[in-house]
Formats: C-alpha cells, structure tokens, sequence
C-alpha cells in the first residue's frame, strides 16, 4: 500500500467485518445500469463465455479518462444451488482491467478483498497499489463481487433501513452489565428472524463453497484452463478451498493474511478464541513498539503497556471526556483500537489519541491542558448523529458477512452459553476477547441457515505448483500462527514471512511484491523459509 492509498481500498471489506453487525454497502440503483445484460452467447467447452461490455460511471468513479478503455464490465449468471438448477440463479458482477500488453499476455487474474463481505469488483482500479507492473502488463485483472455482496444478488435480511437500526443499535461491541449483556444476545436472535423471514433461498447457499464452485464456473467462462488467484484475508479460504477442491485447475494462487482452513470450517468457537489473542499479540507489539521508538510515538512517556492497561480498566468503569474533543467509552475504544491495528500508518496517530486519554484522567499543567484540548485522531467518541430520514427508507446494505461466516463455521454452543465464554476469553486475552465473543460466537447459533453445503477438507493442496502463502509477525485479525498452519495443512506451499504490523502486505513489502510477481507471471516459486521486511516500518516515514 501506499497504505494511505490502498488502506482505504480494502479496509473497508476487512476492518468492517470486525463489527458485529455491520453488513457491506452496495451502491443502489448502479447494479442493472453498470453492465450490460446478462447474454452468454459464446460457449467455452460446455461453460458459456463471459459477453463483456462497457461499465458505468459510478463502477468507473475516480479512473483517469485516458485509462477507461482498459476496462469493461459483465454480469454472469450462475445457479444458487450448484447441485440443483430449479432453485434458480443469481447474477455475479464482474469488471475487467485489460493487460496492458496483450502479446504477453499469460490469462485473468481472479482477485479477492476478504471480509467474507468485501466487494471485489473495483479492485482491479487499484491493481497498481498491489502488484508490480509486469503484472498489470501481463494479466487481465479481474474483480467480482462474490455472491450476496454489493451488486452480486445482494443478501438482505431486513427491507426497510429503520429496522436494521434497531436491531444493530441494540448490539454492544463490549456489553457488561447483565442488561446489555442480554440486550444484545436479544438483538443477535432478532436478526436471525428478520434473515429467516427476509433473505430467501440463497441464506443458505452463501458457504465458501458455494463461492469456489461461482470462481471455477468463472475461470472456464473467461477462458483460462487454469486459475490464478490472489485473496485476502477471507480471500484465502477461497484460495485454499479452491486449491483443494480443484488442484488441476489451479495455476497460481497467492494468499495474503491466511485463515486457518481446518480449524475455522471445523470449531468457530476455537478459531474466534485464537483470533482474539491474535489481537492481543498485535497490541502488545504495538506497545513495545512504541516504547522502544521513544518520542516518536505520542504514548512513550512512561510504561506503554501499563497506561494502555489503566486506561482500558477506566473505560470499563466509565467513559472519558476529552475538552472540544469528544467522549470515548469502552465500546468506541476497544473498536478503534482493533481497527488501527490493521494500518500501521494510523500508529502515530493511535498513539496521540491514547497521550490524549491518559492526560484527560492524569491532568497536571498547562501542557496536560494543551494535550486534552486536542481532537482525537483515530478513537472517535460518542453518538454520532443520523441523517434525517424518509419513514420507512430501502435497507441497501448487505449481510453476507454472518451469512457467509455462520455457514462455514460451526459454533457446537447454544447461544446461553456465550456469556460465559466471554468472560473465560476475557481472563486470556483482556482488551479483546469479550469483543470477539460477542461478534460470531453470540450471533452464528441463532443464524437461521438451515444445513449449507460446507467444504470442511482435506487441504492437502495436490497443486502443480505450490501455493505461495503470506503472512505478517503482527498481523492483528489472521495471525501469524494461523499463517504457518495455512502452510502446513496445504502442504504443498511456500510460506513468505513479514516481520510487519497489519493486516496483509501485498503493496508494502518489495521484496514479497518482486517474488509473488515473478511467481504470477513466470511460475517462478520462491524459496521457502524467507522472512521480508516491509517498506516502512511503524513510526518511520517513508
């Protein structure tokens, strides 16, 4: 990245997916104007090709003019059940950024943001924020949105904007009291009803599965014998999925900030327990960070650890007021935290906002008053407020996160439980495992899908060549450990270690972008075992 770049590209499929509750926006009203309709009259072997046509506008938004005519758009028509036409099909948006040197050219590059719930279908605008230019000279880059998301059939489970609120604004990121506590369990049962009642046949065709078997009928349709791939985050489960399902036609796959497959598709409650400490471990190299840099971190003054710590157990009790710079409770803190952990480039930043806390509950001295006056940064606080809005307003948003999420991953709970799961998590991993257990854990046991078609394995990848798997020391939502087990249950693999901070590096590591590019374009496979730097590290400027 140019993270302040590409951040923006994908956070918004990986930070949000952390929230409970939160689904992906599409963009109404653009999905039936962007591509042409759905005509597939050129067959690949028995698969019907992909009819290319132009994009509209608002897919197109930001693009220079003189690079339009790289792009073009479709929508493809695939069955909701792959193992039964008469349930009907579903339409995937698909956009295209031509190779920029046809002659050369080696096929189409399939390309996956994460979430589960990330639209991917603008990613290819941002393909040189990711890849080194041979790729984008020797690929055509192709973006989807996965099915259930943005303008792929998005899955809605409720119809109007005003009933989502209230059951999203009943969910505390961090409940304590026995009223939010139950208060938000509540609200996790209410969605399940509104998706049980609202979302329709495809609730329970949402699994990854399901996703690779649309990925496979994709790569025929474009007409690549072979798929090359690279996912993130989320993406690679599809990309193990695939490899695992479909070895043959796996050409190249890259997966960057790994899942642990066999453990995320056979114990959600173990894996959600793993990514909480994930988080801690992310936190803590924050703060060590912080206090070996010294003044170039806000935070440095004194013990990082301990005042982090104070500050947390503050915000358990009650909120702080910062003068003219806005109230902060435990839910905003926690939430901010965890999603500054994904972007090292926000560290600074962080850094400043927690100096500003500490001063408001520690004032001493016209410069504690200096430091308290300023706005926060990063830890917004307090109620934001709501647009005016028209009785009865669309829902446009999407809930192919839980839909997704709460078919591949198994929660052997009932729902009472939850409760004291939290608090076991919370003795382990202090600022983040009631956050997480109130996420999946509390809301996948009462998610209405009724028996998805789940891949589960094996993931013994029997690939030709092996599969380049990517992953950061201090990667907060995936980490590291689940990086080498993605490695190990594939087997036939190469592990790219980064000594970075954040969530994937694609972008941000020149020596990983040099080796996954000669990998792409030549097949090249690098040797196993390497550990890369990134291009900036935390508190350094480029």
């Amino acid at each position: 990245m140019l993270r302040s770049t590409r951040g923006r590209v994908r956070s918004f499929a990986l930070v949000g997916a952390l929230v409970a509750g939160l689904g992906v926006t599409g963009t109404a009203g653009t999905a039936a104007a962007a591509e042409d309709a759905v005509v597939k009259p050129a067959v690949v072997g028995a698969t019907a090709a992909v009819t290319w046509g132009t994009c509209s506008s608002d897919t197109l938004a930001g693009v220079p003019a003189d690079q339009v005519k790289f792009y073009s758009c479709a929508r493809y028509r695939v069955p909701i059940d792959h193992d039964n036409a008469a349930l009907g099909t579903i339409d995937i948006a698909l956009l295209k950024r031509a190779a920029r040197t046809p002659d050369a050219r080696v096929g189409s590059l399939f390309l996956n943001p994460g979430g589960p719930g990330g639209s991917g279908l603008r990613m290819p605008i941002s393909g040189q924020y990711y890849f080194q230019p041979q790729v984008l000279d020797r690929f055509d880059l192709v973006g989807f949105d996965p099915r259930g998301v943005g303008q792929s059939n998005p899955l809605r489970c409720f119809t109007t904007q005003e009933d989502a609120d209230e059951v999203f604004g009943a969910q505390i990121p961090v409940p304590l009291s026995r009223a939010e506590i139950s208060g938000t369990l509540a609200s996790y049962r209410d969605y399940g009803k509104f998706c049980k009642n609202n979302a329709g046949s495809l609730l329970n065709h949402m699994s990854t599965k399901d996703v690779v078997r649309d990925l496979d009928t994709l790569r025929a349709a474009v007409g690549d014998k072979k798929l090359t791939f690279v996912g993130f985050s989320y993406g690679t489960l599809i990309g193990s999925t695939y490899t695992s399902m479909f070895p043959k036609q796996s050409r190249a796959i890259v997966i960057d900030g790994n899942v642990d497959p066999a453990l995320r598709t056979s114990d959600g409650v173990q894996y959600d327990r793993e990514r909480a400490q994930g988080f801690e471990i992310s936190l803590d190299g924050f703060l060590k960070r912080c206090d070996q840099v010294g003044p170039k971190c806000a935070f440095s003054d004194g013990t990082p650890r301990a005042k982090f710590d104070e500050l947390r157990e503050y915000l358990r009790k009650q909120p702080i007021t910062i003068p003219g710079g806005g109230t902060v409770d435990i839910n905003a803190f926690t939430g901010g935290v965890s999603s500054v952990l994904y972007s090292p480039s926000a560290f600074p930043g962080l850094a400043e906002d927690l100096q500003a806390l500490y001063t408001a509950i520690h004032p001493a001295g016209a410069q504690a008053q200096t430091l308290a006056a300023k706005q926060l940064k990063v830890l917004t606080g307090g109620k934001q407020g709501l647009a005016d809005q028209n009785p009865d307003s669309p829902y446009t948003s999407d809930d192919s996160y839980f839909a997704v999420n709460c078919s591949d991953k198994p929660f052997k709970i009932k729902q009472e439980q939850v409760p004291d799961i939290a608090a076991k998590w919370e003795r382990e991993s202090r600022t983040f495992g009631r956050y997480q257990a109130f996420a999946d854990t509390a809301g996948c046991p009462v998610w209405p899908a009724k028996k998805p078609d789940v891949y589960r394995g094996p993931w013994r990848a029997k690939t030709d060549v092996p599969v380049v798997v990517v992953s950061n020391y201090y990667d907060p939502a995936t980490q590291y450990k689940f990086g080498q087990r993605m490695a190990a249950e594939l087997g036939n693999s190469r592990l790219l270690s980064v000594d970075a901070f954040g969530h994937c590096i694609l972008g941000d590591a020149l020596g990983v972008d040099k080796a996954v590019a000669d990998y792409l374009t030549d097949l090249k496979v690098p040797a196993n075992g390497q550990v890369f730097q990134p291009n900036v590290q935390p508190f350094e400027t480029a």
